[in-house]
């Protein structure tokens, strides 16, 4: 049994940001609710209140609504139209598809002055001879009924017909009085005989067969029935749920640890997601390429793009790396290959490469290099040789100021020479007219 509780009004009341006191409209539909209750005391300012589709069986807890004006009650369990005099500014009045026997109940509407519309089709008393004319004539204050508006001349003829249309409603309830019993009759022996078998069989034996029989045998349109349905779909969802929970009991779901305890990030791959992580490309963008499946919808990837890491969640499956340097994330942008369905990730480095670059000069005619691109070689990095610190004078030492004499200080040195005729040999003439070398 599902109750109507502060919280499942305040879940209901996010279009009010929560607040209960000042709420105008609460929707508490399919909720598998028994009973009204709570809403009477917590939300006195309500003009519109939707219950339909529940399991509600009787109508109360309604009286200090004074503002209501919309009260929904179809596909529920009403069998009595009762404890409505309170709404003072009701309009609308929705009880389709219930269970009312007894159309004179009509009659406890008459000082609600407000109400137009009416619908009580799907009940048993709109089957009746004469159900129309006689709620057009108990209820003058009717616009419309079941939808359909009542013009004057209908309200004349329905007072015309007012004396048979009464014994026909009254014929119509108790024939309705007989197949109820009929229906209680039924339940009734339908219960002592699953109480029966579920004693012979024991408790929980025999589970999926039961609930077999269960949805094929006969149901009827009765409130017995509605209700034991209702219970029966609880129960599987309970039990579903039971078994989801144990589930999880035995196999908590793995986590994996992205983060050491210093707070360094992780090199994590849950998915084994193959990728390419390019961080000597470009001097200025790291670049991180994930081979993820062409048809792969797009809202099934998250990226979060970190100074020091990224993180992409493909499918719920985590792959998460460590980059070599700082990047820049407002500027970092994802996309999607169109031919591959690849995601690449560009990201801007904080502080770009200083790497040298030189041109290769190759012996191509212009068209050759107008084809190819230019080649590109990077300057690796400088070795160093040690060298030894000498003290004193070198050994070899070469003199290079003796390499040249002045011919005059030649010729105070006297004639010396070779044999082989050069300066300063014995058979040598100088002449004044020749310039000395220099």
């Amino acid at each position: 049994m599902v109750r109507i509780t502060i919280d499942l009004i305040r879940k209901r009341s996010e279009h009010n940001e929560g607040e209960i006191s000042t709420l105008e409209e609460l929707a508490l539909h399919q909720e598998s609710i028994e009973k009204i209750e709570l809403i009477n005391r917590l939300c006195k300012d309500l003009r519109i209140l939707l219950l339909q589709n529940n399991l509600i069986s009787k109508l109360e807890n309604l009286n200090r609504l004074k503002l209501l004006e919309y009260l929904n009650l179809a596909l529920n369990n009403i069998e009595v139209i009762e404890n409505l005099e309170g709404l003072e500014s009701l309009k609308k009045l929705d009880l389709t598809v219930n269970f009312v026997g007894d159309v004179r109940d009509v009659k406890r509407l008459r000082v609600n002055e407000h109400l137009q519309e009416l619908f009580l089709i799907g009940n048993p008393c709109a089957d009746y001879d004469g159900y129309r004319d006689y709620v057009i004539v108990v209820l003058p204050q009717l616009r419309e009924l079941d939808g359909h508006e009542i013009t004057r001349s209908d309200r004349i003829k329905a007072m015309q017909k007012y004396a048979v249309a009464e014994g026909d409603v009254i014929r119509g309830y108790w024939n309705y009085r007989e197949i109820r019993a009929r229906q209680l009759d039924r339940h009734r022996e339908k219960k002592e005989r699953a109480t029966i078998t579920e004693l012979e069989d024991g408790e929980g034996d025999g589970d999926e067969e039961a609930t077999e029989a269960f949805w094929n045998s006969k149901s009827y349109h009765t409130p017995e029935d509605r209700r034991e349905i209702a219970d029966k779909v609880r129960k599987i969802e309970e039990k579903k749920n039971r078994g989801q929970e144990n589930n999880n009991n035995r196999s908590p779901k793995f986590v994996p640890k992205l983060f050491s305890p210093e707070g360094r990030p992780y090199n994590v791959n849950q998915g084994r997601i193959p990728f390419h992580l390019d961080v000597e490309g470009d001097p200025e963008i790291v670049t991180l390429e994930v081979m993820t499946y062409r048809y792969l919808d797009t809202s099934l990837l998250n990226v979060d793009i970190q100074p020091n890491y990224v993180r992409v969640t493909v499918k719920g499956k985590i792959l998460q790396l460590t980059l070599p340097c700082e990047v820049l994330t407002d500027r970092s942008t994802a996309q999607r290959n169109t031919a591959t369905g690849n995601l690449i990730i560009n990201m801007p480095r904080m502080t770009p490469l200083t790497t040298v670059t030189k041109r290769l000069n190759n012996s191509l005619d212009k068209s050759e290099e107008g084809n190819r691109s230019p080649k590109v070689i990077k300057s690796g990095s400088t070795i160093t040789k040690r060298e030894l610190l000498e003290i004193g004078p070198p050994v070899n030492d070469l003199d290079f100021s003796k390499i040249y004499k002045d011919s005059k200080t030649v010729r105070q040195e006297g004639p010396k020479g070779d044999l082989h005729g050069r300066k300063g040999s014995v058979n040598f003439v100088d002449n004044p007219e020749v310039p000395p070398l220099e």
